[in-house]
């Protein structure tokens, strides 16, 4: 099968499209053949050399397409059926694809809509498992309009939490359509916030790492009621809890994100989809920014 890779650290160009051994589903396993598999922004991390140190490395750990192959124990979905999901081997950005972690394809979402969906999904997942976050409280989202963000607002809107988002102005809109009560965020933050809620909100997640745990910590009432997923060094300073897959992982989110998708309470748009050929112009879009919604590859 054809499939991402690069043997060296470095820049986009590092990217190669080679042959890789076709991969089998073990024990609880599904193979798909795969149609749309996202992009994240662990993805460069990875080919920076940010994360494992190892060569070569493959990419990708959410796809969408079509399973054709189950491993021994799979007994909830069937050859030929279209499903989403997680790879734990970080190998999904290819032509066939090994899901941990899947779903039923809801009916209103085409490949690429429902390959944005996985990682975003279960980490905001886990991190409102992660403290807590109840009915009738009030949860402020650092970073509400990215893609983590939204995948966090709308379930927990869905919950019944207040939820108060930070974003750019262009993006209050889009924030309230999710149910969402923008702010502003940069200067002054804080202050905006409190004119929502004097006495503060209950829980704060930081999505965007932006450098504000300072703040949020004030604005919940201490570290222990904040969680960032994008901020490890500040997490350590500050005593604030980072979330990581290592914990525990919130594969549950998965059938329940097609539940709120098919009863349209839930929207994670795509942003720009790209062959899998081009995958070095998906990273360079990708790290130049700008782009609202998820990067997609397809697969042929």
């Amino acid at each position: 099968m054809k499939g991402a890779r690069f043997s060296r650290f470095g820049g986009p160009e590092v990217l190669e499209i080679v042959d890789l051994p076709d991969p089998r589903p073990g024990p609880g396993e599904v193979r798909i053949a795969v149609r749309a598999a996202g992009v994240n922004a662990s993805d460069w991390k990875k080919r920076q050399g940010l994360m494992d140190r190892d060569l070569p490395q493959t990419l990708g750990y959410e796809a969408a397409g079509i399973v054709d192959e189950v491993g021994e124990g799979v007994s909830d979905v069937a050859v030929g059926e279209q499903v989403f999901g997680l790879s734990g081997d970080g190998a999904a950005q290819a032509e066939l694809a090994v899901l941990s972690a899947w779903a039923p394809i809801p009916s209103a979402l085409s490949f690429a809509a429902a390959a944005a969906l996985p990682s975003a999904v279960e980490t905001a997942a886990r991190a409102l498992d992660q403290f807590g976050a109840a009915r009738g409280g009030t949860l402020l989202i650092n970073g509400a309009s990215g893609t983590v963000g939204s995948a966090a607002a709308q379930p927990a809107v869905a919950r019944g939490i207040r939820v108060i988002g930070t974003g750019s102005p262009a993006t209050h809109d889009h924030l309230r359509k999710m149910g969402t009560e923008p702010v502003a965020y940069g200067e002054g933050m804080t202050e905006r916030v409190r004119a929502l809620a004097p006495e503060g909100v209950d829980r704060a997640l930081d999505v965007a790492g932006s450098g504000v745990l300072p703040e949020l910590i004030g604005l919940a009432g201490g570290a222990d009621h904040v969680i960032t997923i994008a901020d490890f060094a500040g997490a350590r300073q500050y005593g604030v809890r980072f979330s990581r897959g290592d914990s525990g992982r919130a594969v549950y989110s998965l059938a329940l994100v097609g539940e709120l998708v098919d009863s349209g309470r839930f929207s994670l748009p795509v942003g720009q989809t790209f062959p899998l050929a081009d995958v070095a112009e998906a990273h360079r879009v990708g790290e130049a920014g700008g782009v609202r919604g998820k990067l997609v590859l397809l697969v042929a």
